[in-house]
């Protein structure tokens, strides 16, 4: 029998004997992995009759309540029960389905150290509220000021980046809200430079638009439990309708608009550029930037793409639109911050960007929810990670859209309320990109 000695060193698995997966260091004297590894090779050491000596994992304690103080639907247990039998992989449910109470459930059948990573720090105090109240534990808190940890802890997804190395050693269990965010280059090292063996994923849309969401299987696991809203109106989510409204772009935006495009596709077909993945929109800025005609090209990309999501004609029918909507609770999103402060000066709708103070941001979220404002306007910060139950009404300037953020923002309408009834309406401009972007992305959102 082979004895095997297994190390944590920052991120990084070390090992005194080759397995495979592992390459040799000259600098460690050791075969090198990152520490994700560490479950695979402890497999290949059970397959493979090798003694591990196992010194990688430094679990903190945890004390999780006897009792669990949450009530699972039907199809909630199923996802855990998909989950529990691998331990890894990912869970799609729409918002509001209540993929937080499946994730604190698996968390309470494993009672181990466990580190929940969060976008947001909304999402960073929910999840330790929720914690909280259905586990019966005081969970550490890393970010947003916060710097406290536990054998439960949350954190946001650019604390971890940032302290990964000290903590990659200390959880069995990790937990990837809006696991979506997880691929981006950066991010992807949390998974990566962890040891931890047990892993989930919990999102609305698993996929992204640049195809990184093909990682996920490797350093999290596959797609293992799925749901839809349409699974679930009705019952567990509202009811609700979608409606798609075309305007056409104003006369002089349309002959810009033509004029941009044109000059754009001129540059595309000289440099025989087709556009069948976003690596290729990669591959067109790169030449682009070699020459004064390509970055006219793509500044004439920029002008069109622009006039087709900030149309006038956009404004105009938000105007028709708003009076029939003024005992309900709407929310206008926009692509931009452009379009959406120009909504806010022109309807004196309370806004919400990147730019908001947070103590402006905390004050307009309350007094929506508290219904002292109907209409609140933002651009992309509340696409995920905050809750307004009776909103019922999105309207969604612009089909220029992913077809993940248009499911979030779907999603902010749909969370259950005693007769109501939701309703998305998209207004997007005829002939544009604004409008083939939108028909492409509900092909396949179904």
């Amino acid at each position: 029998m082979i004895f095997v000695e297994l190390t944590y060193f920052k991120g990084l698995l070390l090992s005194d004997e080759y397995i495979p997966g592992l390459e040799y260091n000259s600098k460690f004297r050791k075969y090198v992995a990152f520490a994700y590894k560490y479950r695979y090779v402890r497999e290949y050491a059970k397959r493979n009759d090798l003694r591990l000596h196992d010194k990688v994992l430094e679990l903190l304690p945890v004390n999780v309540d006897s009792s669990f103080k949450g009530e699972l639907r039907s199809y909630q247990k199923k996802a855990v029960e998909s989950w529990i039998t691998e331990k890894r992989g990912v869970i799609v449910m729409p918002t509001g389905s209540g993929k937080t109470l499946v994730a604190l459930r698996a968390i309470y059948e494993l009672n181990t150290s466990t580190l929940i990573v969060v976008p947001t720090l909304e999402l960073l105090n929910q999840w330790f509220n929720n914690v909280q109240q259905v586990l019966g534990v005081t969970p550490g808190r890393i970010g947003g000021g916060y710097d406290d940890i536990s054998g439960t802890t949350v954190i946001t997804y650019d604390s971890a980046y940032i302290r990964i190395e000290e903590l990659g050693n200390k959880f069995e269990l990790l937990v990837f809200d809006e696991v979506h965010h997880l691929p981006a280059e950066g991010y992807i090292q949390i998974a990566q430079m962890s040891a931890a063996p047990y892993r989930m994923g919990l999102t609305a849309t698993v996929e992204r638009e640049d195809n990184r969401h093909v990682l996920l299987n490797d350093i999290v696991g596959p797609v293992i439990f799925k749901l839809t809203s349409e699974e679930l109106k009705g019952k567990y989510l509202s009811d609700y309708d979608m409606e798609t409204i075309r305007v056409n772009l104003l006369p002089e935006e349309r002959e810009s608009y033509l004029r941009n495009r044109q000059l754009f596709k001129d540059f595309v077909q000289k440099k025989r550029i087709r556009f069948k993945s976003p690596n290729d929109f990669k591959k067109l800025v790169s030449i682009a930037s070699k020459s004064r005609d390509g970055r006219d090209a793509l500044l004439a990309w920029q002008e069109a793409t622009s006039l087709a999501v900030n149309s006038e004609a956009k404004i105009h029918k938000l105007e028709e639109l708003l009076p029939t909507f003024k005992n309900e609770k709407v929310i206008i999103f926009t692509r931009n911050n452009s379009m959406a402060y120009k909504i806010s000066s022109k309807f004196l709708i309370p806004i919400i960007t990147y730019r908001t103070p947070k103590e402006e941001r905390q004050r307009i979220i309350a007094n929506f929810r508290e219904g002292k404002y109907k209409m609140i306007v933002t651009s992309n910060v509340l696409d995920e990670g905050v809750d307004f139950p009776d909103a019922n009404v999105a309207i969604v300037l612009g089909g220029y859209g992913s077809r993940r953020q248009f499911i979030q923002r779907l999603g902010r309408i749909l969370r259950k309320v005693e007769g109501k009834r939701a309703k998305l309406i998209e207004i997007v401009t005829s002939g544009t990109i604004d409008s083939s972007l939108s028909r492409r992305r509900k092909r396949v959102t179904g």
